[in-house]
């Protein structure tokens, strides 16, 4: 078994369970197939009365029973280990957060997490059963036929081995392919998110036709590595087969010769005929089943690489002891003493060797030029990256990037992520359990309930993907109503919520982030004058570094 998929299923008591049971069914059905020749057998040779066909019935009703049983063990069991897989990726995912996962495209996660777990069906349910069947029959088929008949043991024994060892052979070349169509298909699915998503910038720079055309040359070379893989599949098959075919041949002339010059007993013979294909049987499934296991397979490596640690997450700091239990309900000190941090694969910091301190309460606007750092810095507070030296302390207390931290933060992007769900509950995403007045509450503070209103059905009126039916301003209004809708929260950052915006909006989102920040430490990532206006303190930001901090007011 996978070693990673094994290590998962002894975790999960559940799945354990259902594992055991699809497996023992598999292998006793497999073993009655020993009494089924056996009867069958003594009844056509004619030593079992008709009587004993009885039991023949049996066995074979019993065969089926266990196949059933079988079955829907192996379905509880592939559901139970993709659902745990998927949750495992899922919290991964997280804890890499945007930092962690700004080198993968998002397409090609949702292909893994989606269609290339549903491909682990054929490994759990099929693969892992036929393996289990292969490692217990042909060993009793073997016993019995020294038993019956040295000579036709004998062949099946030296025969027997040639089936893995062509499975293996092709196995490698099977391994390799489909590899390599796991990864077409990932590449597929991310570049078609990535063109969806771009499809407006597209047509209005006149390259939806190409792309249409790019799409079209992924998915072909996505055909021919299936078809490859189909391809090696057959010829496994027919190798197998083959050697399948020589081998009971092996068998069955010398049986046959035997017979006709009376050295063998009919009973004998008819047993060893019976007995010998369910020798070279339960290979050939394991091999078939093989080859439809291996997408499955594949996509478990991917998925594993990914929750074992082979892309960089923020680590997680030991707090001191008390920290958890900070009072919330104040606004924070923030102090940075010496902050260096390095994203992968790039040699320049992103800061380096930053200090400073906020005070509580006050406002801070962060300026310079794209790539100074500005977005690093609340990256550092909202826990995405960790700084590779110096610390982030919070009201003197080493920084611990966990939920309880980021109950106490309002954080509003650049580009605000609205979900396909209705105003309401995109407003009520820092705070599921708010009622609908709170949330009314919180659009009115945020200046968005007159457009809401007049949406058609107002609060419940379900937004297409990321906003589509929303204006930027709008949608910049919504995030700051989810703001204003966070109960508890002492500390907001902000990342340039007025870019992109006209007049109008930028004096909403002005306004109404002036009093959010009312009681709290604010940090805000501004270019425009209007939002570096509502800050006490500017700090100018160049090349990672703090190159200046300019006291602009007083403490509001």
């Amino acid at each position: 078994m996978h070693k990673d998929l094994l290590r998962l299923v002894r975790g999960e008591r559940a799945v354990r369970r259902h594992l055991a049971v699809c497996l023992a069914a598999a292998v006793v059905a497999g073993l009655l197939v020993l009494v089924q020749a056996e009867v069958l057998s003594g009844v056509l040779s004619g030593r079992f009365a008709p009587a004993a066909l009885t039991v023949l019935a049996l066995v074979v009703g019993a065969r089926a029973l266990l196949g059933l049983v079988q079955g829907v063990a192996a379905g509880h069991t592939s559901t139970g280990v993709k659902t745990a897989l998927r949750h495992r990726l899922l919290s991964r995912l997280r804890e890499l957060g945007p930092a962690g996962l700004a080198s993968r495209r998002s397409g090609e996660l949702v292909t893994l997490a989606g269609r290339g777990l549903d491909a682990l069906d054929p490994y759990l349910s099929g693969y892992l059963p036929a393996a289990a069947v292969a490692a217990v029959v042909p060993v009793a088929v073997l016993v019995r036929l020294f038993a019956a008949d040295l000579t036709s043991a004998v062949i099946v024994l030296v025969t027997l081995p040639l089936i893995p060892l062509f499975g293996a052979l092709v196995g490698m070349r099977t391994k390799e392919v489909t590899e390599r169509q796991w990864r077409a298909l990932a590449h597929l699915g991310g570049h078609f998110l990535d063109v969806v998503r771009g499809l407006p910038t597209l047509r209005a720079f006149g390259r939806a036709r190409y792309q249409a055309e790019v799409i079209g040359r992924v998915a072909q070379e996505h055909r021919e590595a299936t078809m490859r893989t189909l391809r090696v599949a057959f010829l496994s098959s027919l190798v197998l087969e083959l050697a399948a075919s020589l081998s009971l041949a092996l068998v069955a002339v010398p049986v046959g010769l035997r017979l006709l010059s009376g050295s063998m007993e009919l009973p004998t013979a008819l047993l060893v005929l019976l007995l010998a294909p369910e020798a070279y049987l339960p290979l050939r499934t394991m091999g078939n089943r093989f080859h439809a296991a291996m997408e499955g397979v594949a996509a478990a490596d991917e998925a594993f690489a990914v929750l074992d640690g082979r892309a960089s997450a923020p680590a997680v700091r030991d707090a001191p002891a008390g920290a958890a239990d900070r009072a919330g309900g104040r606004a924070p000190e923030i102090r940075l003493e010496n902050v260096t941090v390095r994203y992968p694969g790039r040699q320049e910091a992103a800061l380096e060797n930053v200090s400073l301190t906020i005070a509580p309460g006050e406002r801070v606007a962060l300026v310079g030029e794209s790539g100074a750092g500005k977005s690093t810095l609340l990256h550092l507070l909202l826990g995405f990256v960790v700084p590779d030296s110096g610390r982030v302390l919070i009201d003197g207390v080493a920084l611990t990037a966990d939920d309880a931290w980021r109950e106490r933060l309002a954080f509003v992007p650049q580009r605000p992520h609205l979900f396909a769900v209705s105003v309401a509950d995109n407003v009520r995403l820092g705070f599921p359990g708010a009622t609908i007045e709170e949330v009314r509450r919180a659009a009115g503070a945020a200046h968005a309930d007159e457009f809401v209103a007049a949406l058609p059905e107002g609060y419940e009126t379900v937004l297409g993907e990321r906003g589509a039916n929303l204006s930027a301003g709008q949608r910049q209004r919504v995030a700051l109503a989810r703001a204003f809708c966070r109960p508890g929260t002492d500390l907001l950052l902000l990342d340039e919520p007025t870019a992109r915006l006209d007049g109008r909006s930028e004096a909403a989102i002005v306004a109404a982030t002036g009093e959010l920040a009312e009681g709290r430490t604010a940090v805000i990532v501004a270019h425009r004058p209007a939002m570096i206006d509502l800050a006490d303190r500017v700090i100018r930001l160049a090349e990672g570094r703090v190159v200046s901090a300019e006291l602009i007011g007083g403490s509001r």
